[in-house]
């Protein structure tokens, strides 16, 4: 499966947190790499979003809709700020 990147995720992104994100920055929690959410390998295929970083492939964020309600998994981010 093929990632897309973050802006891929604009439009959940604006859903869940109420404003523009893939200008914000996000670190890693594994590596510590910082970038910002636009350049996240997306992968939309599942039964659910999944963001992961470019350099080590972690997992930073999950997003799952159940029922109609958005369930976001942020662990593997150790920082999001603002552009």
């Amino acid at each position: 499966m093929e990632a897309l990147d973050g802006n891929a995720i604009a439009g959940t992104l604006m859903a869940v947190f109420g404003h523009e994100m893939t200008t914000e920055t996000g670190t890693c929690a594994n590596c510590g790499t910082r970038c910002v959410v636009a350049e996240f390998g997306v992968y939309l295929r599942g039964p659910g979003i999944v963001a992961r970083c470019r350099t080590c492939d972690s997992v930073v964020m999950v997003f799952v809709e159940v029922r109609e309600i958005m369930c976001v998994d942020l662990r593997g981010l150790a920082a999001l700020d603002p552009a």
